[in-house]
């Protein structure tokens, strides 16, 4: 049997090289030509003979070299099953259709398809646009929304399509200079992430939305509390149009964001004033409020310091009182946040937990729809803007967002494919094979920041141009017209409803008149329970996490 095992089974391998280095060294005895076999056969004796007294891997110890073979295929299998054997329609998490659309409109390609639909159109969730026998043709596809109030602060007029938080560190030098230069050119907005300003998104020169999260960095003192001079000092740049407090990001809800040791160079520790080499970690929580008053008192002086600029919060949905309480708080105190970023557990990140960005959070469609119902059954959904981004790419996304409750969109991932991500997944090593994520200068200086700039801008464009078409067909001028009657999802092969039918329905300020509709039955339970001066609810004041 043992016998068997050397000549023909899991050590085969290993006795062949072992016989190659053996003929080598007698064959050098005639020709020096045997020098390189013999190095070669030899290197690999070796090898092979250190993987079967290696006992910390029972595979190579078990099949010597052959068990090697198993670990390089393991290595490059999400290279090949995205190459080779992934379905064009495969969302993992982009399929390989969405990631061509994107490609196609950054390079002033037509994004269109040829032979109809891939789409599964009579397997339940399918969903589509309603659209009119009298469609219209849409010439100005540049839509706006207005954040923010004229009478306690400055107003901002934002495109319906911005890019998301990504923070310098978490993307190189050139790639962030590329999407700020890429929001100048198309004229939109690009969120800073939590990593705060920097001399890149100044240098390209596009509006800011600058993100205050747990770590306060870029205004924060050296023990990492909130700094109102150096906050104030960024805050007021003609470049920043928006303040958004980070309240919790959507693939790690409740985790604090996280940036590994070999990205924090010199250059991002001096931005974000943490020291160098060092992993940095946000906390889960701020350390500037505790309470829904609190919270909101802070944005106040946000607003303040900020010369008046509208001031709102990102956060993904978790338990729903708590963002009750805070509705609740600004009806009592008669005190605004401008806008409401909402954020999926969909949503992208270049490092977290996997059970946080499987298991944890809201998904975007049913936050949204949560989000707006409160806001509408309180009255105050005319004066707060709603912002939707986690897994967004099409047109059509775009539109089904705005139906159920959206004013604007932001995308993260879809820009990263503009600027040239071919999706490796490996963005939190430092080795981004694009250059996209990654601090190391061999590998950034391949992106190209005029050329990536204007691919920036040209997906911008044509999705925009896309979405009025799709907005032309269902007859309508402006996404501000869409409402959950446009959208049709199939339930069964045999049902399908209008998200309308689907999602509970919330009259304007039934929560304070109690007049009108209100089907949802989380915020017919919480509303009474919650307190502006707690996250906590009445009847359990155990803190809730």
């Amino acid at each position: 049997m043992l016998l068997k095992e050397i000549v023909m089974g899991r050590y085969a391998v290993l006795v062949g090289v072992s016989l190659g280095a053996l003929i080598s060294v007698i064959g050098l005895l005639f020709a020096s030509a045997f020098i390189w076999p013999l190095i070669v056969f030899s290197f690999l004796m070796i090898l092979g003979f250190r993987d079967y007294f290696k006992s910390t891997h029972p595979v190579r110890a078990n099949y010597p070299l052959m068990g090697r073979l198993r670990y390089l295929l393991e290595s490059i299998r999400p290279e090949l099953r995205q190459y080779f054997w992934e379905s064009d329609t495969d969302e993992t998490p982009y399929s390989r259709n969405q990631r061509a659309m994107v490609y196609q409109r950054a390079k002033n390609n037509q994004a269109k398809r040829s032979f109809g639909t891939e789409k599964a159109v009579y397997e339940e969730e399918y969903n589509w646009l309603n659209h009119s026998i009298n469609p219209i043709k849409i010439t100005d596809h540049d839509f706006r929304v207005t954040v923010g109030d004229e009478n306690t602060g400055r107003v901002y007029s934002m495109s319906l399509l911005n890019i998301s938080g990504m923070s310098f560190g978490a993307l190189s030098p050139p790639a962030v200079e590329s999407l700020s230069k890429g929001a100048k050119l198309g004229g939109f907005a690009q969120n800073t992430g939590e990593g705060s300003l920097s001399v890149y998104h100044e240098r390209g020169g596009g509006d800011l939305i600058w993100q205050i999260s747990t770590g306060y960095f870029g205004c924060r003192t050296p023990d990492g509390r909130f700094d109102p001079d150096l906050f104030q000092a960024k805050a007021t740049s003609d470049q920043v149009k928006m303040i958004e407090i980070k309240l919790s990001q959507g693939a790690k809800p409740g985790h604090g964001g996280i940036l590994p040791a070999p990205k924090v160079t010199e250059e991002i520790a001096r931005t974000r004033g943490i020291p160098v080499g060092q992993t940095c970690e946000s906390p889960p929580s701020h350390s500037e409020f505790r309470t829904p008053v609190e919270l909101l008192e802070f944005s106040q002086r946000l607003k303040h310091l900020s010369g008046g600029k509208p001031v709102g919060i990102k956060l993904c949905i978790g338990h729903p009182w708590e963002f009750v309480s805070l509705v609740k708080a600004m009806v009592e105190t008669d005190t605004r946040l401008d806008f409401v970023t909402v954020d999926g557990s969909e949503g992208g990140t270049g490092a977290a937990p996997t059970e946080f960005s499987d298991h944890v959070g809201s998904p975007l469609r049913d936050a949204v729809v949560f989000v707006d119902n409160a806001l509408r059954g309180a009255g105050l959904r005319d004066q707060i803007k709603v912002g939707a981004a986690a897994k967004i790419v099409s047109a059509y996304d775009i539109t089904r967002l705005c139906a159920l409750g959206a004013d604007w969109c932001n995308m993260a991932r879809p820009f990263m494919f503009a600027l040239g991500c071919i999706q490796a997944k490996d963005c939190g090593s430092g080795h981004c094979p694009t250059g996209i994520t990654t601090m190391d200068p061999s590998r950034y200086r391949a992106l190209d920041v005029p050329s990536r700039a204007e691919r920036v801008s040209n997906f911008h464009q044509h999705t925009l141009e896309a979405v009025a078409e799709l907005l032309g067909a269902a007859g309508i001028k402006h996404p501000n017209d869409l409402n959950r009657r446009h959208i049709v999802r199939r339930l069964s092969a045999s049902q399908i409803k209008l998200a309308d039918q689907i999602y509970p329905k919330v009259s304007s300020g039934v929560l304070v008149t109690g007049q009108g509709v209100l089907e949802d039955p989380r915020l017919r339970t919480y509303w009474p329970l919650v307190s502006k001066d707690s996250f906590y609810l009445d009847d359990d004041q155990t803190e809730l996490v």
